[in-house]
């Protein structure tokens, strides 16, 4: 991976972040401008957002917390990229209070759907926020990887009731207040008027196999990355994967 590439965890967001990086490349050549005004909603201290403005890219990150925005402005000196990087307190409800309209080429939605009241609103006012042409990164949490993680510790009445509870949740004590299948997620970026493009299964093996095989053995880290690369894009796999990617094009 290249010196742009996330740091150290890069099992559970190698295959969100070269997806991304491509369609940030392809925005690049779209527009003809080696600068990308990129919104990340929901974007914490910088996971993505920092190593996007280590490419040259101008982030706007809106999130809810004081803590997690001065976490993000102590990262992003530490990488060289405080002049690319601003940080603004708000929400996706309230995003269009806090943004401008049409204003970003990227518009990263990570995490976040699980949270509000309503995911088309929260789609709907990340959509508002992109140019014409511009991409839409959605990140959600996988119904089945929650399922298929209950069933495999032994919780099978959990794993039962998050199958059929109508949020994807296994019970009162489960942290993640919703979640979706690949279909679900499509279907709010196509309900939002965009063109639904690369849909990858995410964490696929990565959550389930022991720490201590990764760690151990050798080469082992390196092949199951390629393994998870390999089975993203396989609709089979979207089924038992911990979170699902989808990446939107709003129509120039």
């Amino acid at each position: 991976m290249s010196d742009t590439s996330l740091p150290r965890a890069s099992l559970r967001t190698a295959v969100v972040w070269e997806v991304l990086k491509e369609a940030l490349d392809r925005r690049v050549k779209a527009t003809g401008r080696d600068v990308l005004d990129v919104l990340d909603t929901g974007g914490g201290t910088g996971k993505f957002a920092v190593p996007v403005a280590r490419l040259g890219h101008r982030v706007t990150v809106v999130d809810p917390s004081p803590n997690a925005l001065f976490g993000l402005e102590r990262r992003a000196a530490e990488e060289g990229v405080a002049d690319l990087v601003r940080g603004v307190q708000g929400d996706a409800q309230g995003l269009l209070d806090v943004v401008e309209r049409e204003a970003y080429d990227v518009v990263l939605c990570h995490g976040v759907l699980e949270y509000v009241d309503d995911p088309a609103e929260g789609v709907a006012n990340a959509v508002a926020a992109l140019r014409p042409g511009g991409t839409l990164s959605l990140l959600g949490a996988g119904l089945g990887g929650a399922v298929l993680a209950r069933a495999l510790a032994g919780h099978f009445t959990e794993a039962r009731t998050a199958l059929t509870d109508p949020a994807g949740r296994w019970g009162a004590g489960d942290p993640v207040p919703r979640r979706f299948t690949a279909d679900q997620l499509t279907e709010l970026v196509a309900g939002a008027g965009l063109a639904v493009g690369a849909v990858h299964g995410v964490r696929i093996f990565a959550d389930l196999v022991p720490g201590v095989l990764v760690d151990t053995e050798p080469g082992a880290a390196q092949a199951l990355l390629k393994l998870e690369e390999a089975a993203a894009e396989l609709p089979a796999f979207h089924a038992v994967a911990t979170q699902l990617h989808v990446l939107g094009e709003k129509q120039a």
